[in-house]
């Protein structure tokens, strides 16, 4: 625990991600990256020298058998206020449009779903998820599949929406992420969406680990690539880690 908060703190600390006074909302889909980046935003709250507000929200994308009662219980163990809001994007998606490739659309439209429901709160700022692979993985992605070098930003801002997107897991590995879920016996709600598992992202993950076998330090090269590039705002302050983060892989 104390190593991965240091680890989240650090990323917090280097991108400004956290100010005195903010309410930041969680993403909570259910996964382990959620709950694990939730209970470590917990961790940080009670100590922080700015003091921040918590509250998960959960986008219920209308799967039949996916019970968040588990997360809601785990919130409030957390003392954190808990929100779930009701879609019909599975029935969108599968049963009206049929979409051959559904994860670009379900994606852009829980973001949709998920900062509208902030908004309406009265909050402006929101972490989400991602992990230390995730930027490897999208970098890749980009790379691969658009011919464009790109990545998510750590802290993204929707002018439109007038929201901030924070992302202060980027300096914890995925495997790390997996272990303390399983230690900590998080209460994960698995994933029925029938793409799950079946994307190119999964895709690039097989390769990524294939080419770890006989590259073992390729994924830090690519990470520190990132941010000593620098890709758009991805730069960290000059008086800290110019020279790229390692994760805790390294």
């Amino acid at each position: 625990m104390q190593k991965m908060v240091g680890l989240l703190r650090r990323c917090v600390e280097d991108y400004n991600m956290i100010q005195e006074g903010d309410t930041i909302a969680v993403g909570v889909s259910g996964g382990k990256d959620s709950l694990t980046l939730l209970r470590l935003l917990a961790a940080l709250r009670e100590y922080y020298p700015k003091k921040f507000d918590l509250e998960a929200i959960t986008v219920d994308l209308g799967f039949p058998d996916m019970d968040f009662t588990p997360v809601s219980e785990f919130c409030r163990s957390l003392s954190v206020p808990y929100t779930i809001i009701p879609t019909e994007i599975k029935t969108i998606i599968f049963d009206y449009r049929k979409e051959k490739n559904p994860c670009s659309m379900c994606a852009k439209m829980r973001r949709g779903a998920l900062n509208q429901a902030i908004t309406e709160k009265g909050i402006h700022k929101i972490a989400l998820g991602h992990h230390y692979d995730d930027v490897v993985e999208t970098f890749l992605l980009s790379l691969f599949y658009e011919s464009r070098i790109s990545c998510f930003q750590p802290v993204t801002r929707l002018d439109r929406m007038g929201v901030d997107q924070i992302r202060p897991m980027l300096y914890i590995p995925e495997k790390t992420i997996r272990s303390f879920a399983e230690r900590e016996h998080l209460p994960v709600v698995e994933n029925d969406c029938p793409a799950d598992k079946n994307t190119k992202r999964e895709e690039v993950k097989t390769l990524i680990k294939t080419l770890s076998v006989q590259y073992p330090g390729i994924k830090d090269n690519i990470f520190g690539a990132i941010q000593r590039y620098p890709l758009a705002e991805w730069g960290v302050t000059p008086h800290k880690r110019s020279k790229g983060q390692k994760s805790s892989e390294s």
